[in-house]
């Protein structure tokens, strides 16, 4: 059976913040909460006490006690899954029935499904040798003395599903080969841990990302974990509950419902020992620093901070494209287009495949061909429901004073630059703007806001650095990407394999995976294929403080439990023989999605062979 490229790289539609009060997917706790009613004092003061009962307990649970745990959420979560999608199209005004409903399968059931599969198989490792199983030979040193880790695909049944697609992890500066694999699994090498409670403060993309950022705090770290949404999530909690009953019955997980002032007092709450955060680094600031003027920039300048524990994060940002120079073949050039395409779509849905800023190189012969393709793969799109309740006043102070661009203009001739402007493809419906093309950004200009502002909708900016010299554009990029783009989630590259050939470019491809600032790295593929696939770790890179938050610190998913990690390094091919379920013009993505689900849950031959029945017909 050949294999299925590209299966997890779409998003599900995206929820709002707990913090700003936004409409939000992820799951709610009792009939409460079901109405849309924030969660009481009293009722978060018993949720705290609750989870801090069954602390020590679950801390000091066997780890095969605990994959046991996982594997009975299974068949839950598996008969949740459909109306957890359902919800979600509601959401973003999509038809559940629909190949765009593969969005919602994709990055939700299905990656949550993996993840609680994953952590099962792990933890049996850790219980049977003391830590998660990994490939021979997976780990080793590079030329450079980095070392760095293979962990995807890790046997035939990952391959089969996901075709070239592979994952690998590089460990910070001063990791040694034998360094990470007695460093793994860090919690379950403590003879008596004492655990404690975790806030997760749930928002952003998916339904499932809030969850499973729950469940690494839970299996992972060794935490119980208090998951916190806006109430507008109510009415897939009482689903989401039930489907998470083996956890909820015994104190490990609760949820709890409100706004930002839940979130700062459950923060501050002594009962809470950590915080995590999801969703936006304005958020996270209000928590630690204060709300935003001069007193939260003053404490930011001398540290004082208002919140004196533990904080990791996953938040959003600024996601590059670097387009590497080379005559691409126009097949070659139609693939990786539709592929940016879709994350453009995606972003409508606040998806974590979201692309935002194009950064080609100048002079680029081929530029006029990729916008005709680009404007025909949008075209082909109506646009979509943007499901942030910010997204249109974001979108019209974005293009606000900015002139409207021909076509024919963007897609003149390479040897002049691009023009400064706005392109709106496709009609404006309620609710949902056009899908907008803005180009001539510079390069040098530090008040650029589309370099600081994730647009929360589909909007994709363009700007043109360096040369049609590979070397001289990667150099330019890079610095781009790190010194004027906000965030270091994820970034990714469209590079030829023959232009690698070249040992100079090569070597200057190599140098800026390494050098990017970003906490996933990819090369012809979404950085949130990572977040999908749940193996490989999820984060900002560490570069970040508190002070300048970026994308996060700490890394969640991890099934491998590594320690030391610096990025994911992802790779895969320039095309594959079939059209990828993630690309917004499979026709049966959302078949692929269902039964994608199934096979996370149970990935006997039988599922994998339907999962690829699915995606070679689309």
């Amino acid at each position: 059976m050949p294999p299925v490229p590209d299966l997890v790289t779409a998003a599900a539609p995206a929820p709002g913040s707990l913090l700003s009060g936004g409409p939000a997917a992820a799951p709610a706790a009792d009939a409460g909460a079901a109405r849309g009613a924030e969660t009481p004092p009293a009722e978060l003061d018993r949720a705290l006490s609750e989870l801090g009962d069954a602390a020590l307990g679950f801390a000091r649970m066997p780890p095969r006690e605990k994959a046991s745990l996982l594997r009975a959420l299974l068949p839950g979560l598996l008969a949740a899954a459909r109306p957890q999608v359902e919800a979600s199209c509601a959401a973003a005004g999509l038809d559940p029935g629909s190949a765009a409903a593969g969005e919602a399968w994709l990055a939700g059931p299905c990656a949550t499904l993996a993840q609680v599969r994953l952590l099962a198989e792990a933890l049996e490792d850790v219980a049977a040798r003391g830590r998660p199983r990994l490939r021979r030979g997976a780990v080793r040193a590079r030329p450079d003395g980095r070392v760095e880790v293979d962990v995807f695909p890790a046997g035939l049944k990952d391959a089969a599903l996901h075709g070239p697609l592979r994952a690998r992890v590089l460990m910070q500066p001063g990791a040694t080969r034998a360094g990470v694999l007695e460093a793994q699994a860090p919690f379950y090498r403590q003879r008596d841990p004492e655990g404690g409670v975790a806030l997760v403060l749930g928002a952003g993309g998916a339904a499932s990302v809030p969850l499973r950022d729950a469940l690494h705090k839970l299996f992972v770290d060794g935490r119980v974990v208090a998951l916190a949404a806006s109430p507008e999530s109510a009415p897939l909690g009482a689903l989401l509950e039930r489907a998470l009953a083996p956890l909820v019955s015994r104190g490990l997980l609760r949820f709890v419902y409100g706004g930002a002032d839940a979130a700062a007092y459950l923060a501050a709450h002594p009962a809470v020992a950590e915080v995590h955060v999801t969703g936006a680094a304005a958020a996270h600031d209000a928590l630690v620093w204060g709300p935003p003027g001069p007193q939260q920039a003053g404490r930011r300048a001398s540290g004082e901070r208002l919140l004196h524990k533990p904080i990791t994060s996953v938040l959003g940002g600024v996601r590059p494209v670097l387009v590497m120079p080379w005559l691409y073949g126009r097949d070659e050039l139609w693939f990786q287009v539709r592929l940016l395409a879709s994350r453009v779509v995606s972003s409508a849905s606040l998806g974590d495949p979201a692309a935002h800023v194009l950064v080609l190189p100048r002079g680029f012969v081929q530029r006029p061909l990729l916008f005709r393709m680009l404007h025909r793969a949008l075209a082909a799109v109506p646009p979509r429901r943007a499901v942030h309740p910010e997204a249109e006043a974001r979108h019209a102070a974005l293009t606000a004073g900015r002139p409207p661009l021909e076509r024919e203009r963007l897609e003149g001739s390479a040897d002049a630059p691009l023009p400064p402007g706005v392109v709106r493809i496709g009609e404006a419906g309620p609710g949902a703007p056009p899908w907008t093309l803005i180009a001539g950004l510079s390069a040098s200009d530090p008040a650029e806001p589309l370099f600081s502002t994730e647009p929360l909708c589909g909007v994709l900016s363009i700007v043109e650095v360096g040369s049609s010299d590979p070397v001289e554009f990667l150099e330019a990029a890079v610095r781009l990407c790190n010194d004027r783009l906000q965030g270091s989630l994820g970034a990714s590259i469209v590079a030829h394999p023959i232009s690698e050939e070249d040992p100079a470019v090569g070597a200057a491809l190599d140098r800026a995976l390494l050098e990017l600032r970003y906490g996933v790295v990819a090369v012809n593929q979404a950085p949130a294929a990572a977040h999908a696939l749940v193996v490989p770790p999820w984060g900002g890179h560490p570069s970040a403080t508190l002070a300048d938050i970026q994308s996060g610190l700490g890394f969640v998913h991890n099934t491998a439990m590594l320690a030391q990690v610096e990025k994911t390094l992802l790779r895969a091919p320039l095309t594959t023989f079939a059209r990828p379920p993630s690309s917004c013009d499979h026709r049966r993505s959302h078949v692929v999605g269902e039964r994608l689900a199934a096979c996370a849950a149970d990935p006997r031959w039988g599922n994998v062979a339907r999962v690829a029945a699915a995606a070679l017909r689309g």
